[in-house]
């Protein structure tokens, strides 16, 4: 396997481990303030972390050694979105994303993988535009302003520091509400470029 290939596939690994130590105690219904909830936290934030840099990594390995493959360029972004919709599944629950926003940005990344799917059956491979690298950023900001919602609710800051969490979770959902516009507005981009595909396959 390629060097590229092996940290993206990395990604897809860490995405339900990250996934379980975030949820185990919610599962076990651990009180906040626990030490189990609060060491949950305290591994989650720095895996997640580590799954996020995988995508600087596959990036840099693929153009440094030349492994660009129209598979890697199918790979790399489906491993985004399964780190990414894992998180949300976590965060929708928690209530730190609008079910509307989890919703809509689900409709867009089966909408968007159809695409692909469609475009290599007719030997094109799309790989990730400008507008998709800027709406992942803004998936990855979401992530880790709920993970700070997250840690402090855990911890047991919020009443310590008279911390006011309505207002965090405003900010949060802001930030979820960007996620989702830049979403479509780069899905759209994408139909812009390739929606001829799919008219010749129609």
């Amino acid at each position: 396997m390629r060097t590229s290939n092996k940290f993206t596939l990395t990604r897809v690994i860490m995405a339900p481990v990250v996934f379980i130590v975030y949820n185990i105690p919610v599962w076990f219904h651990i009180p906040n303030g626990n030490i189990i909830s609060i060491l949950s936290m305290c591994l989650a934030i720095p895996l997640l972390a580590a799954a996020e840099l995988t995508d600087y990594f596959d990036g840099f390995y693929a153009r440094r050694n030349n492994e660009v493959s129209d598979f890697g360029k199918m790979f790399d972004p489906f491993a985004d979105v399964f780190l990414h919709l894992s998180m949300f599944t976590c965060f929708v629950f928690a209530g730190y994303m609008p079910i509307v926003c989890y919703v809509l940005i689900l409709y867009r990344e089966f909408s968007q993988n159809f695409l692909r799917m469609v475009a290599a059956k007719s030997g094109t491979a799309i790989a990730a535009r400008k507008g998709g690298k800027v709406k992942t950023v803004f998936y990855v900001a979401s992530c880790f302003v709920a993970f700070i919602q997250e840690t402090i609710k855990r911890a047991q800051l919020d009443a310590l520091w008279g911390i006011e969490m309505d207002l965090l979770k405003y900010v949060g959902w802001a930030f979820f509400i960007v996620c989702t516009v830049l979403a479509y507005t780069s899905f759209i981009d994408y139909l812009k470029n390739f929606g001829k595909i799919l008219k010749e396959q129609m």
